[in-house]
Formats: C-alpha cells, structure tokens, sequence
C-alpha cells in the first residue's frame, strides 16, 4: 500500500521533510540558546556591584567597551573643544537634549563627554559654556551608540551644531580629529557652578546584560521554529494518509483507475459491449457497404426481374 512512497515524486517529498525538519529543530535551538545566554547575563550583571561605585580608571585601561566595563568611572584629561547638543533625549519622563563636548586628551583623541541634560528643543537653546584649560574629567563609560539605541535621531538633516547618535562613526564628519570609539557621562554637575542647571545623565546597562524586548523576541522565535517543525511533519502524515486513502480505493474497486477524461476510442466497445455511434458520414460509408451486399446476392435472373 506505501509503495508509492518510492516513486520520484515522493522522494521529493521526503527529502524536503527530511531536510526543514532539522533545520527547524536547529534554528528553534539556536535562538533557545541566545535566550538563555541573555538570562546568564542579567544574573551576573545583577551579581555585580554597581560599576559606578568602583574605582576609577584611566581611560585607556578600560578599552574597549564590553559588559564588564560598561558603566565604569574613566578618567581623562584634555581640554573641551567642539560643543554639540543631542536632541530628542528624554530624562525623567521629560523631553530634552544632552550636551556634549569634545575632550581633547593628550594624545590627540577627542573623548566625547556628556556635561548633563537640559529640557526644552536644542534649536536655539543657550547652554552653560564648558571649563576652559586643561581639566580632568571622570565619567561613567558608555559604548558607542547605534541605531538601535534609546533616544536615537539616524534621519539626518539636523541643523549645524547638532548630533543624532553619540558615536565616533557620527562625529568623524563634524570634525577633523580621531574620536574615541566611547563617551562618558559626568555623574555630577561641574564643578565652580557653571553646570549647575544641567542635570547628570545616568549611565545606561551595557547592551545584551539585561532581559529586554529583544531576549523575549528570542524566546518567541524559538516557539515559532518548533512549530513549524511540527507543521510540516503534520503536512507530511497528512499528504501520505490521503495517498493511502486513494491506494486502498482503487485497489478495493470503489474508485476506477483511470481518469474521468478516459473514455472509449471510437471503435471500442463501451462498458456494456456497445460500440460507440459513427458520425454522419460513418453512417454514408454503412448505407453503402449495405447495398454493394445487396447487389451481390442477387442473380442474374433476380435482378433482371427486379
């Protein structure tokens, strides 16, 4: 009865089956192990002291930025340079901008700093001036953003002075000096009062350390993988139950084999032995044949008298 499992279409078939099934399991596997990576690291992360409570370091030790430096108190010295501000910013349930400037350290490098946060658009805003001379900075150490980021502007067309992603990728067309590939956010306002009405921005957690939107997005996908191996496995009994179904049919006669289009050639006996009608001039070609016989059985003498 499963003979036809053999046939060329139904290798087909199989090797499909065979093939999205792993393939399924694999992927649903793989994302069930991201999941699970991002679970390991929001427990470590919260095992951890706050890395703003630890000693600060020089700037250079600390990278580049990974989970375990994230958020750790850098040093730097250098003197302010290039202001930008950063709008669309949001701090305690308030629109805004940052500020920042550029630190230019001694050897060379600008690190992005952020001075803190003033509420209202950055258009036209006036914002206190940044220390002048030499100064040392310490400030919570920040990867480069991206366009995944919170807060993120990556349209472009901002006006002139203005930044929509803190990132050295951004700045290295506003200026022309190397940028730190990471900024720092000053946990205090500035010292001699000239920050005084800009408020800290805390420190974001590193990316990938906590269980957001994105680890559920994994927890999801893995469903979605092993349903769908389970879909075409379902397929497959499906597609070969019907074909058995059919098997069983002819070979108990309830259905024929052959097609409804198949029919009796002309010249063939139907089912009940009778030979389909010939057309109009079949019918001439009879008639004719009939009187050649006709004729032929007669003698002489019957036709004459006929």
């Amino acid at each position: 009865m499963y003979r036809f499992l053999l046939t060329p279409r139904w290798w087909g078939i199989n090797l499909f089956v065979m093939l999205a099934i792993p393939f399924c399991v694999f992927m649903g596997t793989w994302q069930l192990g991201r999941f699970e990576d991002r679970v390991q690291s929001h427990e470590q992360a919260e095992k951890q002291p706050d890395p703003s409570t630890r000693a600060a370091k020089p700037l250079d030790e600390l990278l580049p930025v990974d989970k375990v430096t994230s958020g750790r108190p850098a040093m730097a010295t250098g003197t302010y340079g290039d202001q930008f501000l950063v709008p669309g910013r949001e701090l305690d349930d308030r629109q805004g901008f940052y500020v920042l400037n550029l630190l230019r350290t001694e050897g060379g490098k600008a690190l992005p700093v952020v001075r803190g946060w003033l509420p209202g658009t950055a258009s036209g805003a006036r914002v206190p001036a940044a220390p002048q001379g030499v100064v040392t900075v310490t400030g919570d150490l920040q990867a480069s953003e991206n366009i995944h980021s919170d807060g993120v502007d990556a349209r472009g067309g901002l006006p002139e002075g203005q930044l929509g992603m803190i990132s050295a990728a951004a700045l290295v067309n506003l200026v022309d000096y190397d940028v730190y590939d990471a900024w720092v956010t000053l946990p205090e306002a500035e010292a001699g009062g000239t920050g005084g009405a800009m408020k800290p921005v805390p420190a974001a957690a590193p990316a990938g350390s906590g269980l957001d939107l994105k680890a559920f997005q994994n927890l999801g996908y893995t469903g979605e993988w092993f349903v769908f191996a389970g879909f075409v496995l379902f397929m497959w009994f499906q597609l070969v139950r019907r074909e058995a179904e059919a098997v069983r049919d002819v070979a108990l006669g309830l259905v024929p084999e052959a097609g409804p289009a198949d029919g009796p050639e002309d010249g063939e006996a139907g089912p009940e032995g009778i030979r389909p009608e010939a057309g109009p001039e079949g019918a001439g070609a009879s008639e004719g044949e009939a009187a050649a016989q006709d004729l032929a059985g007669r003698t002489p003498e019957t036709a004459q008298g006929s």
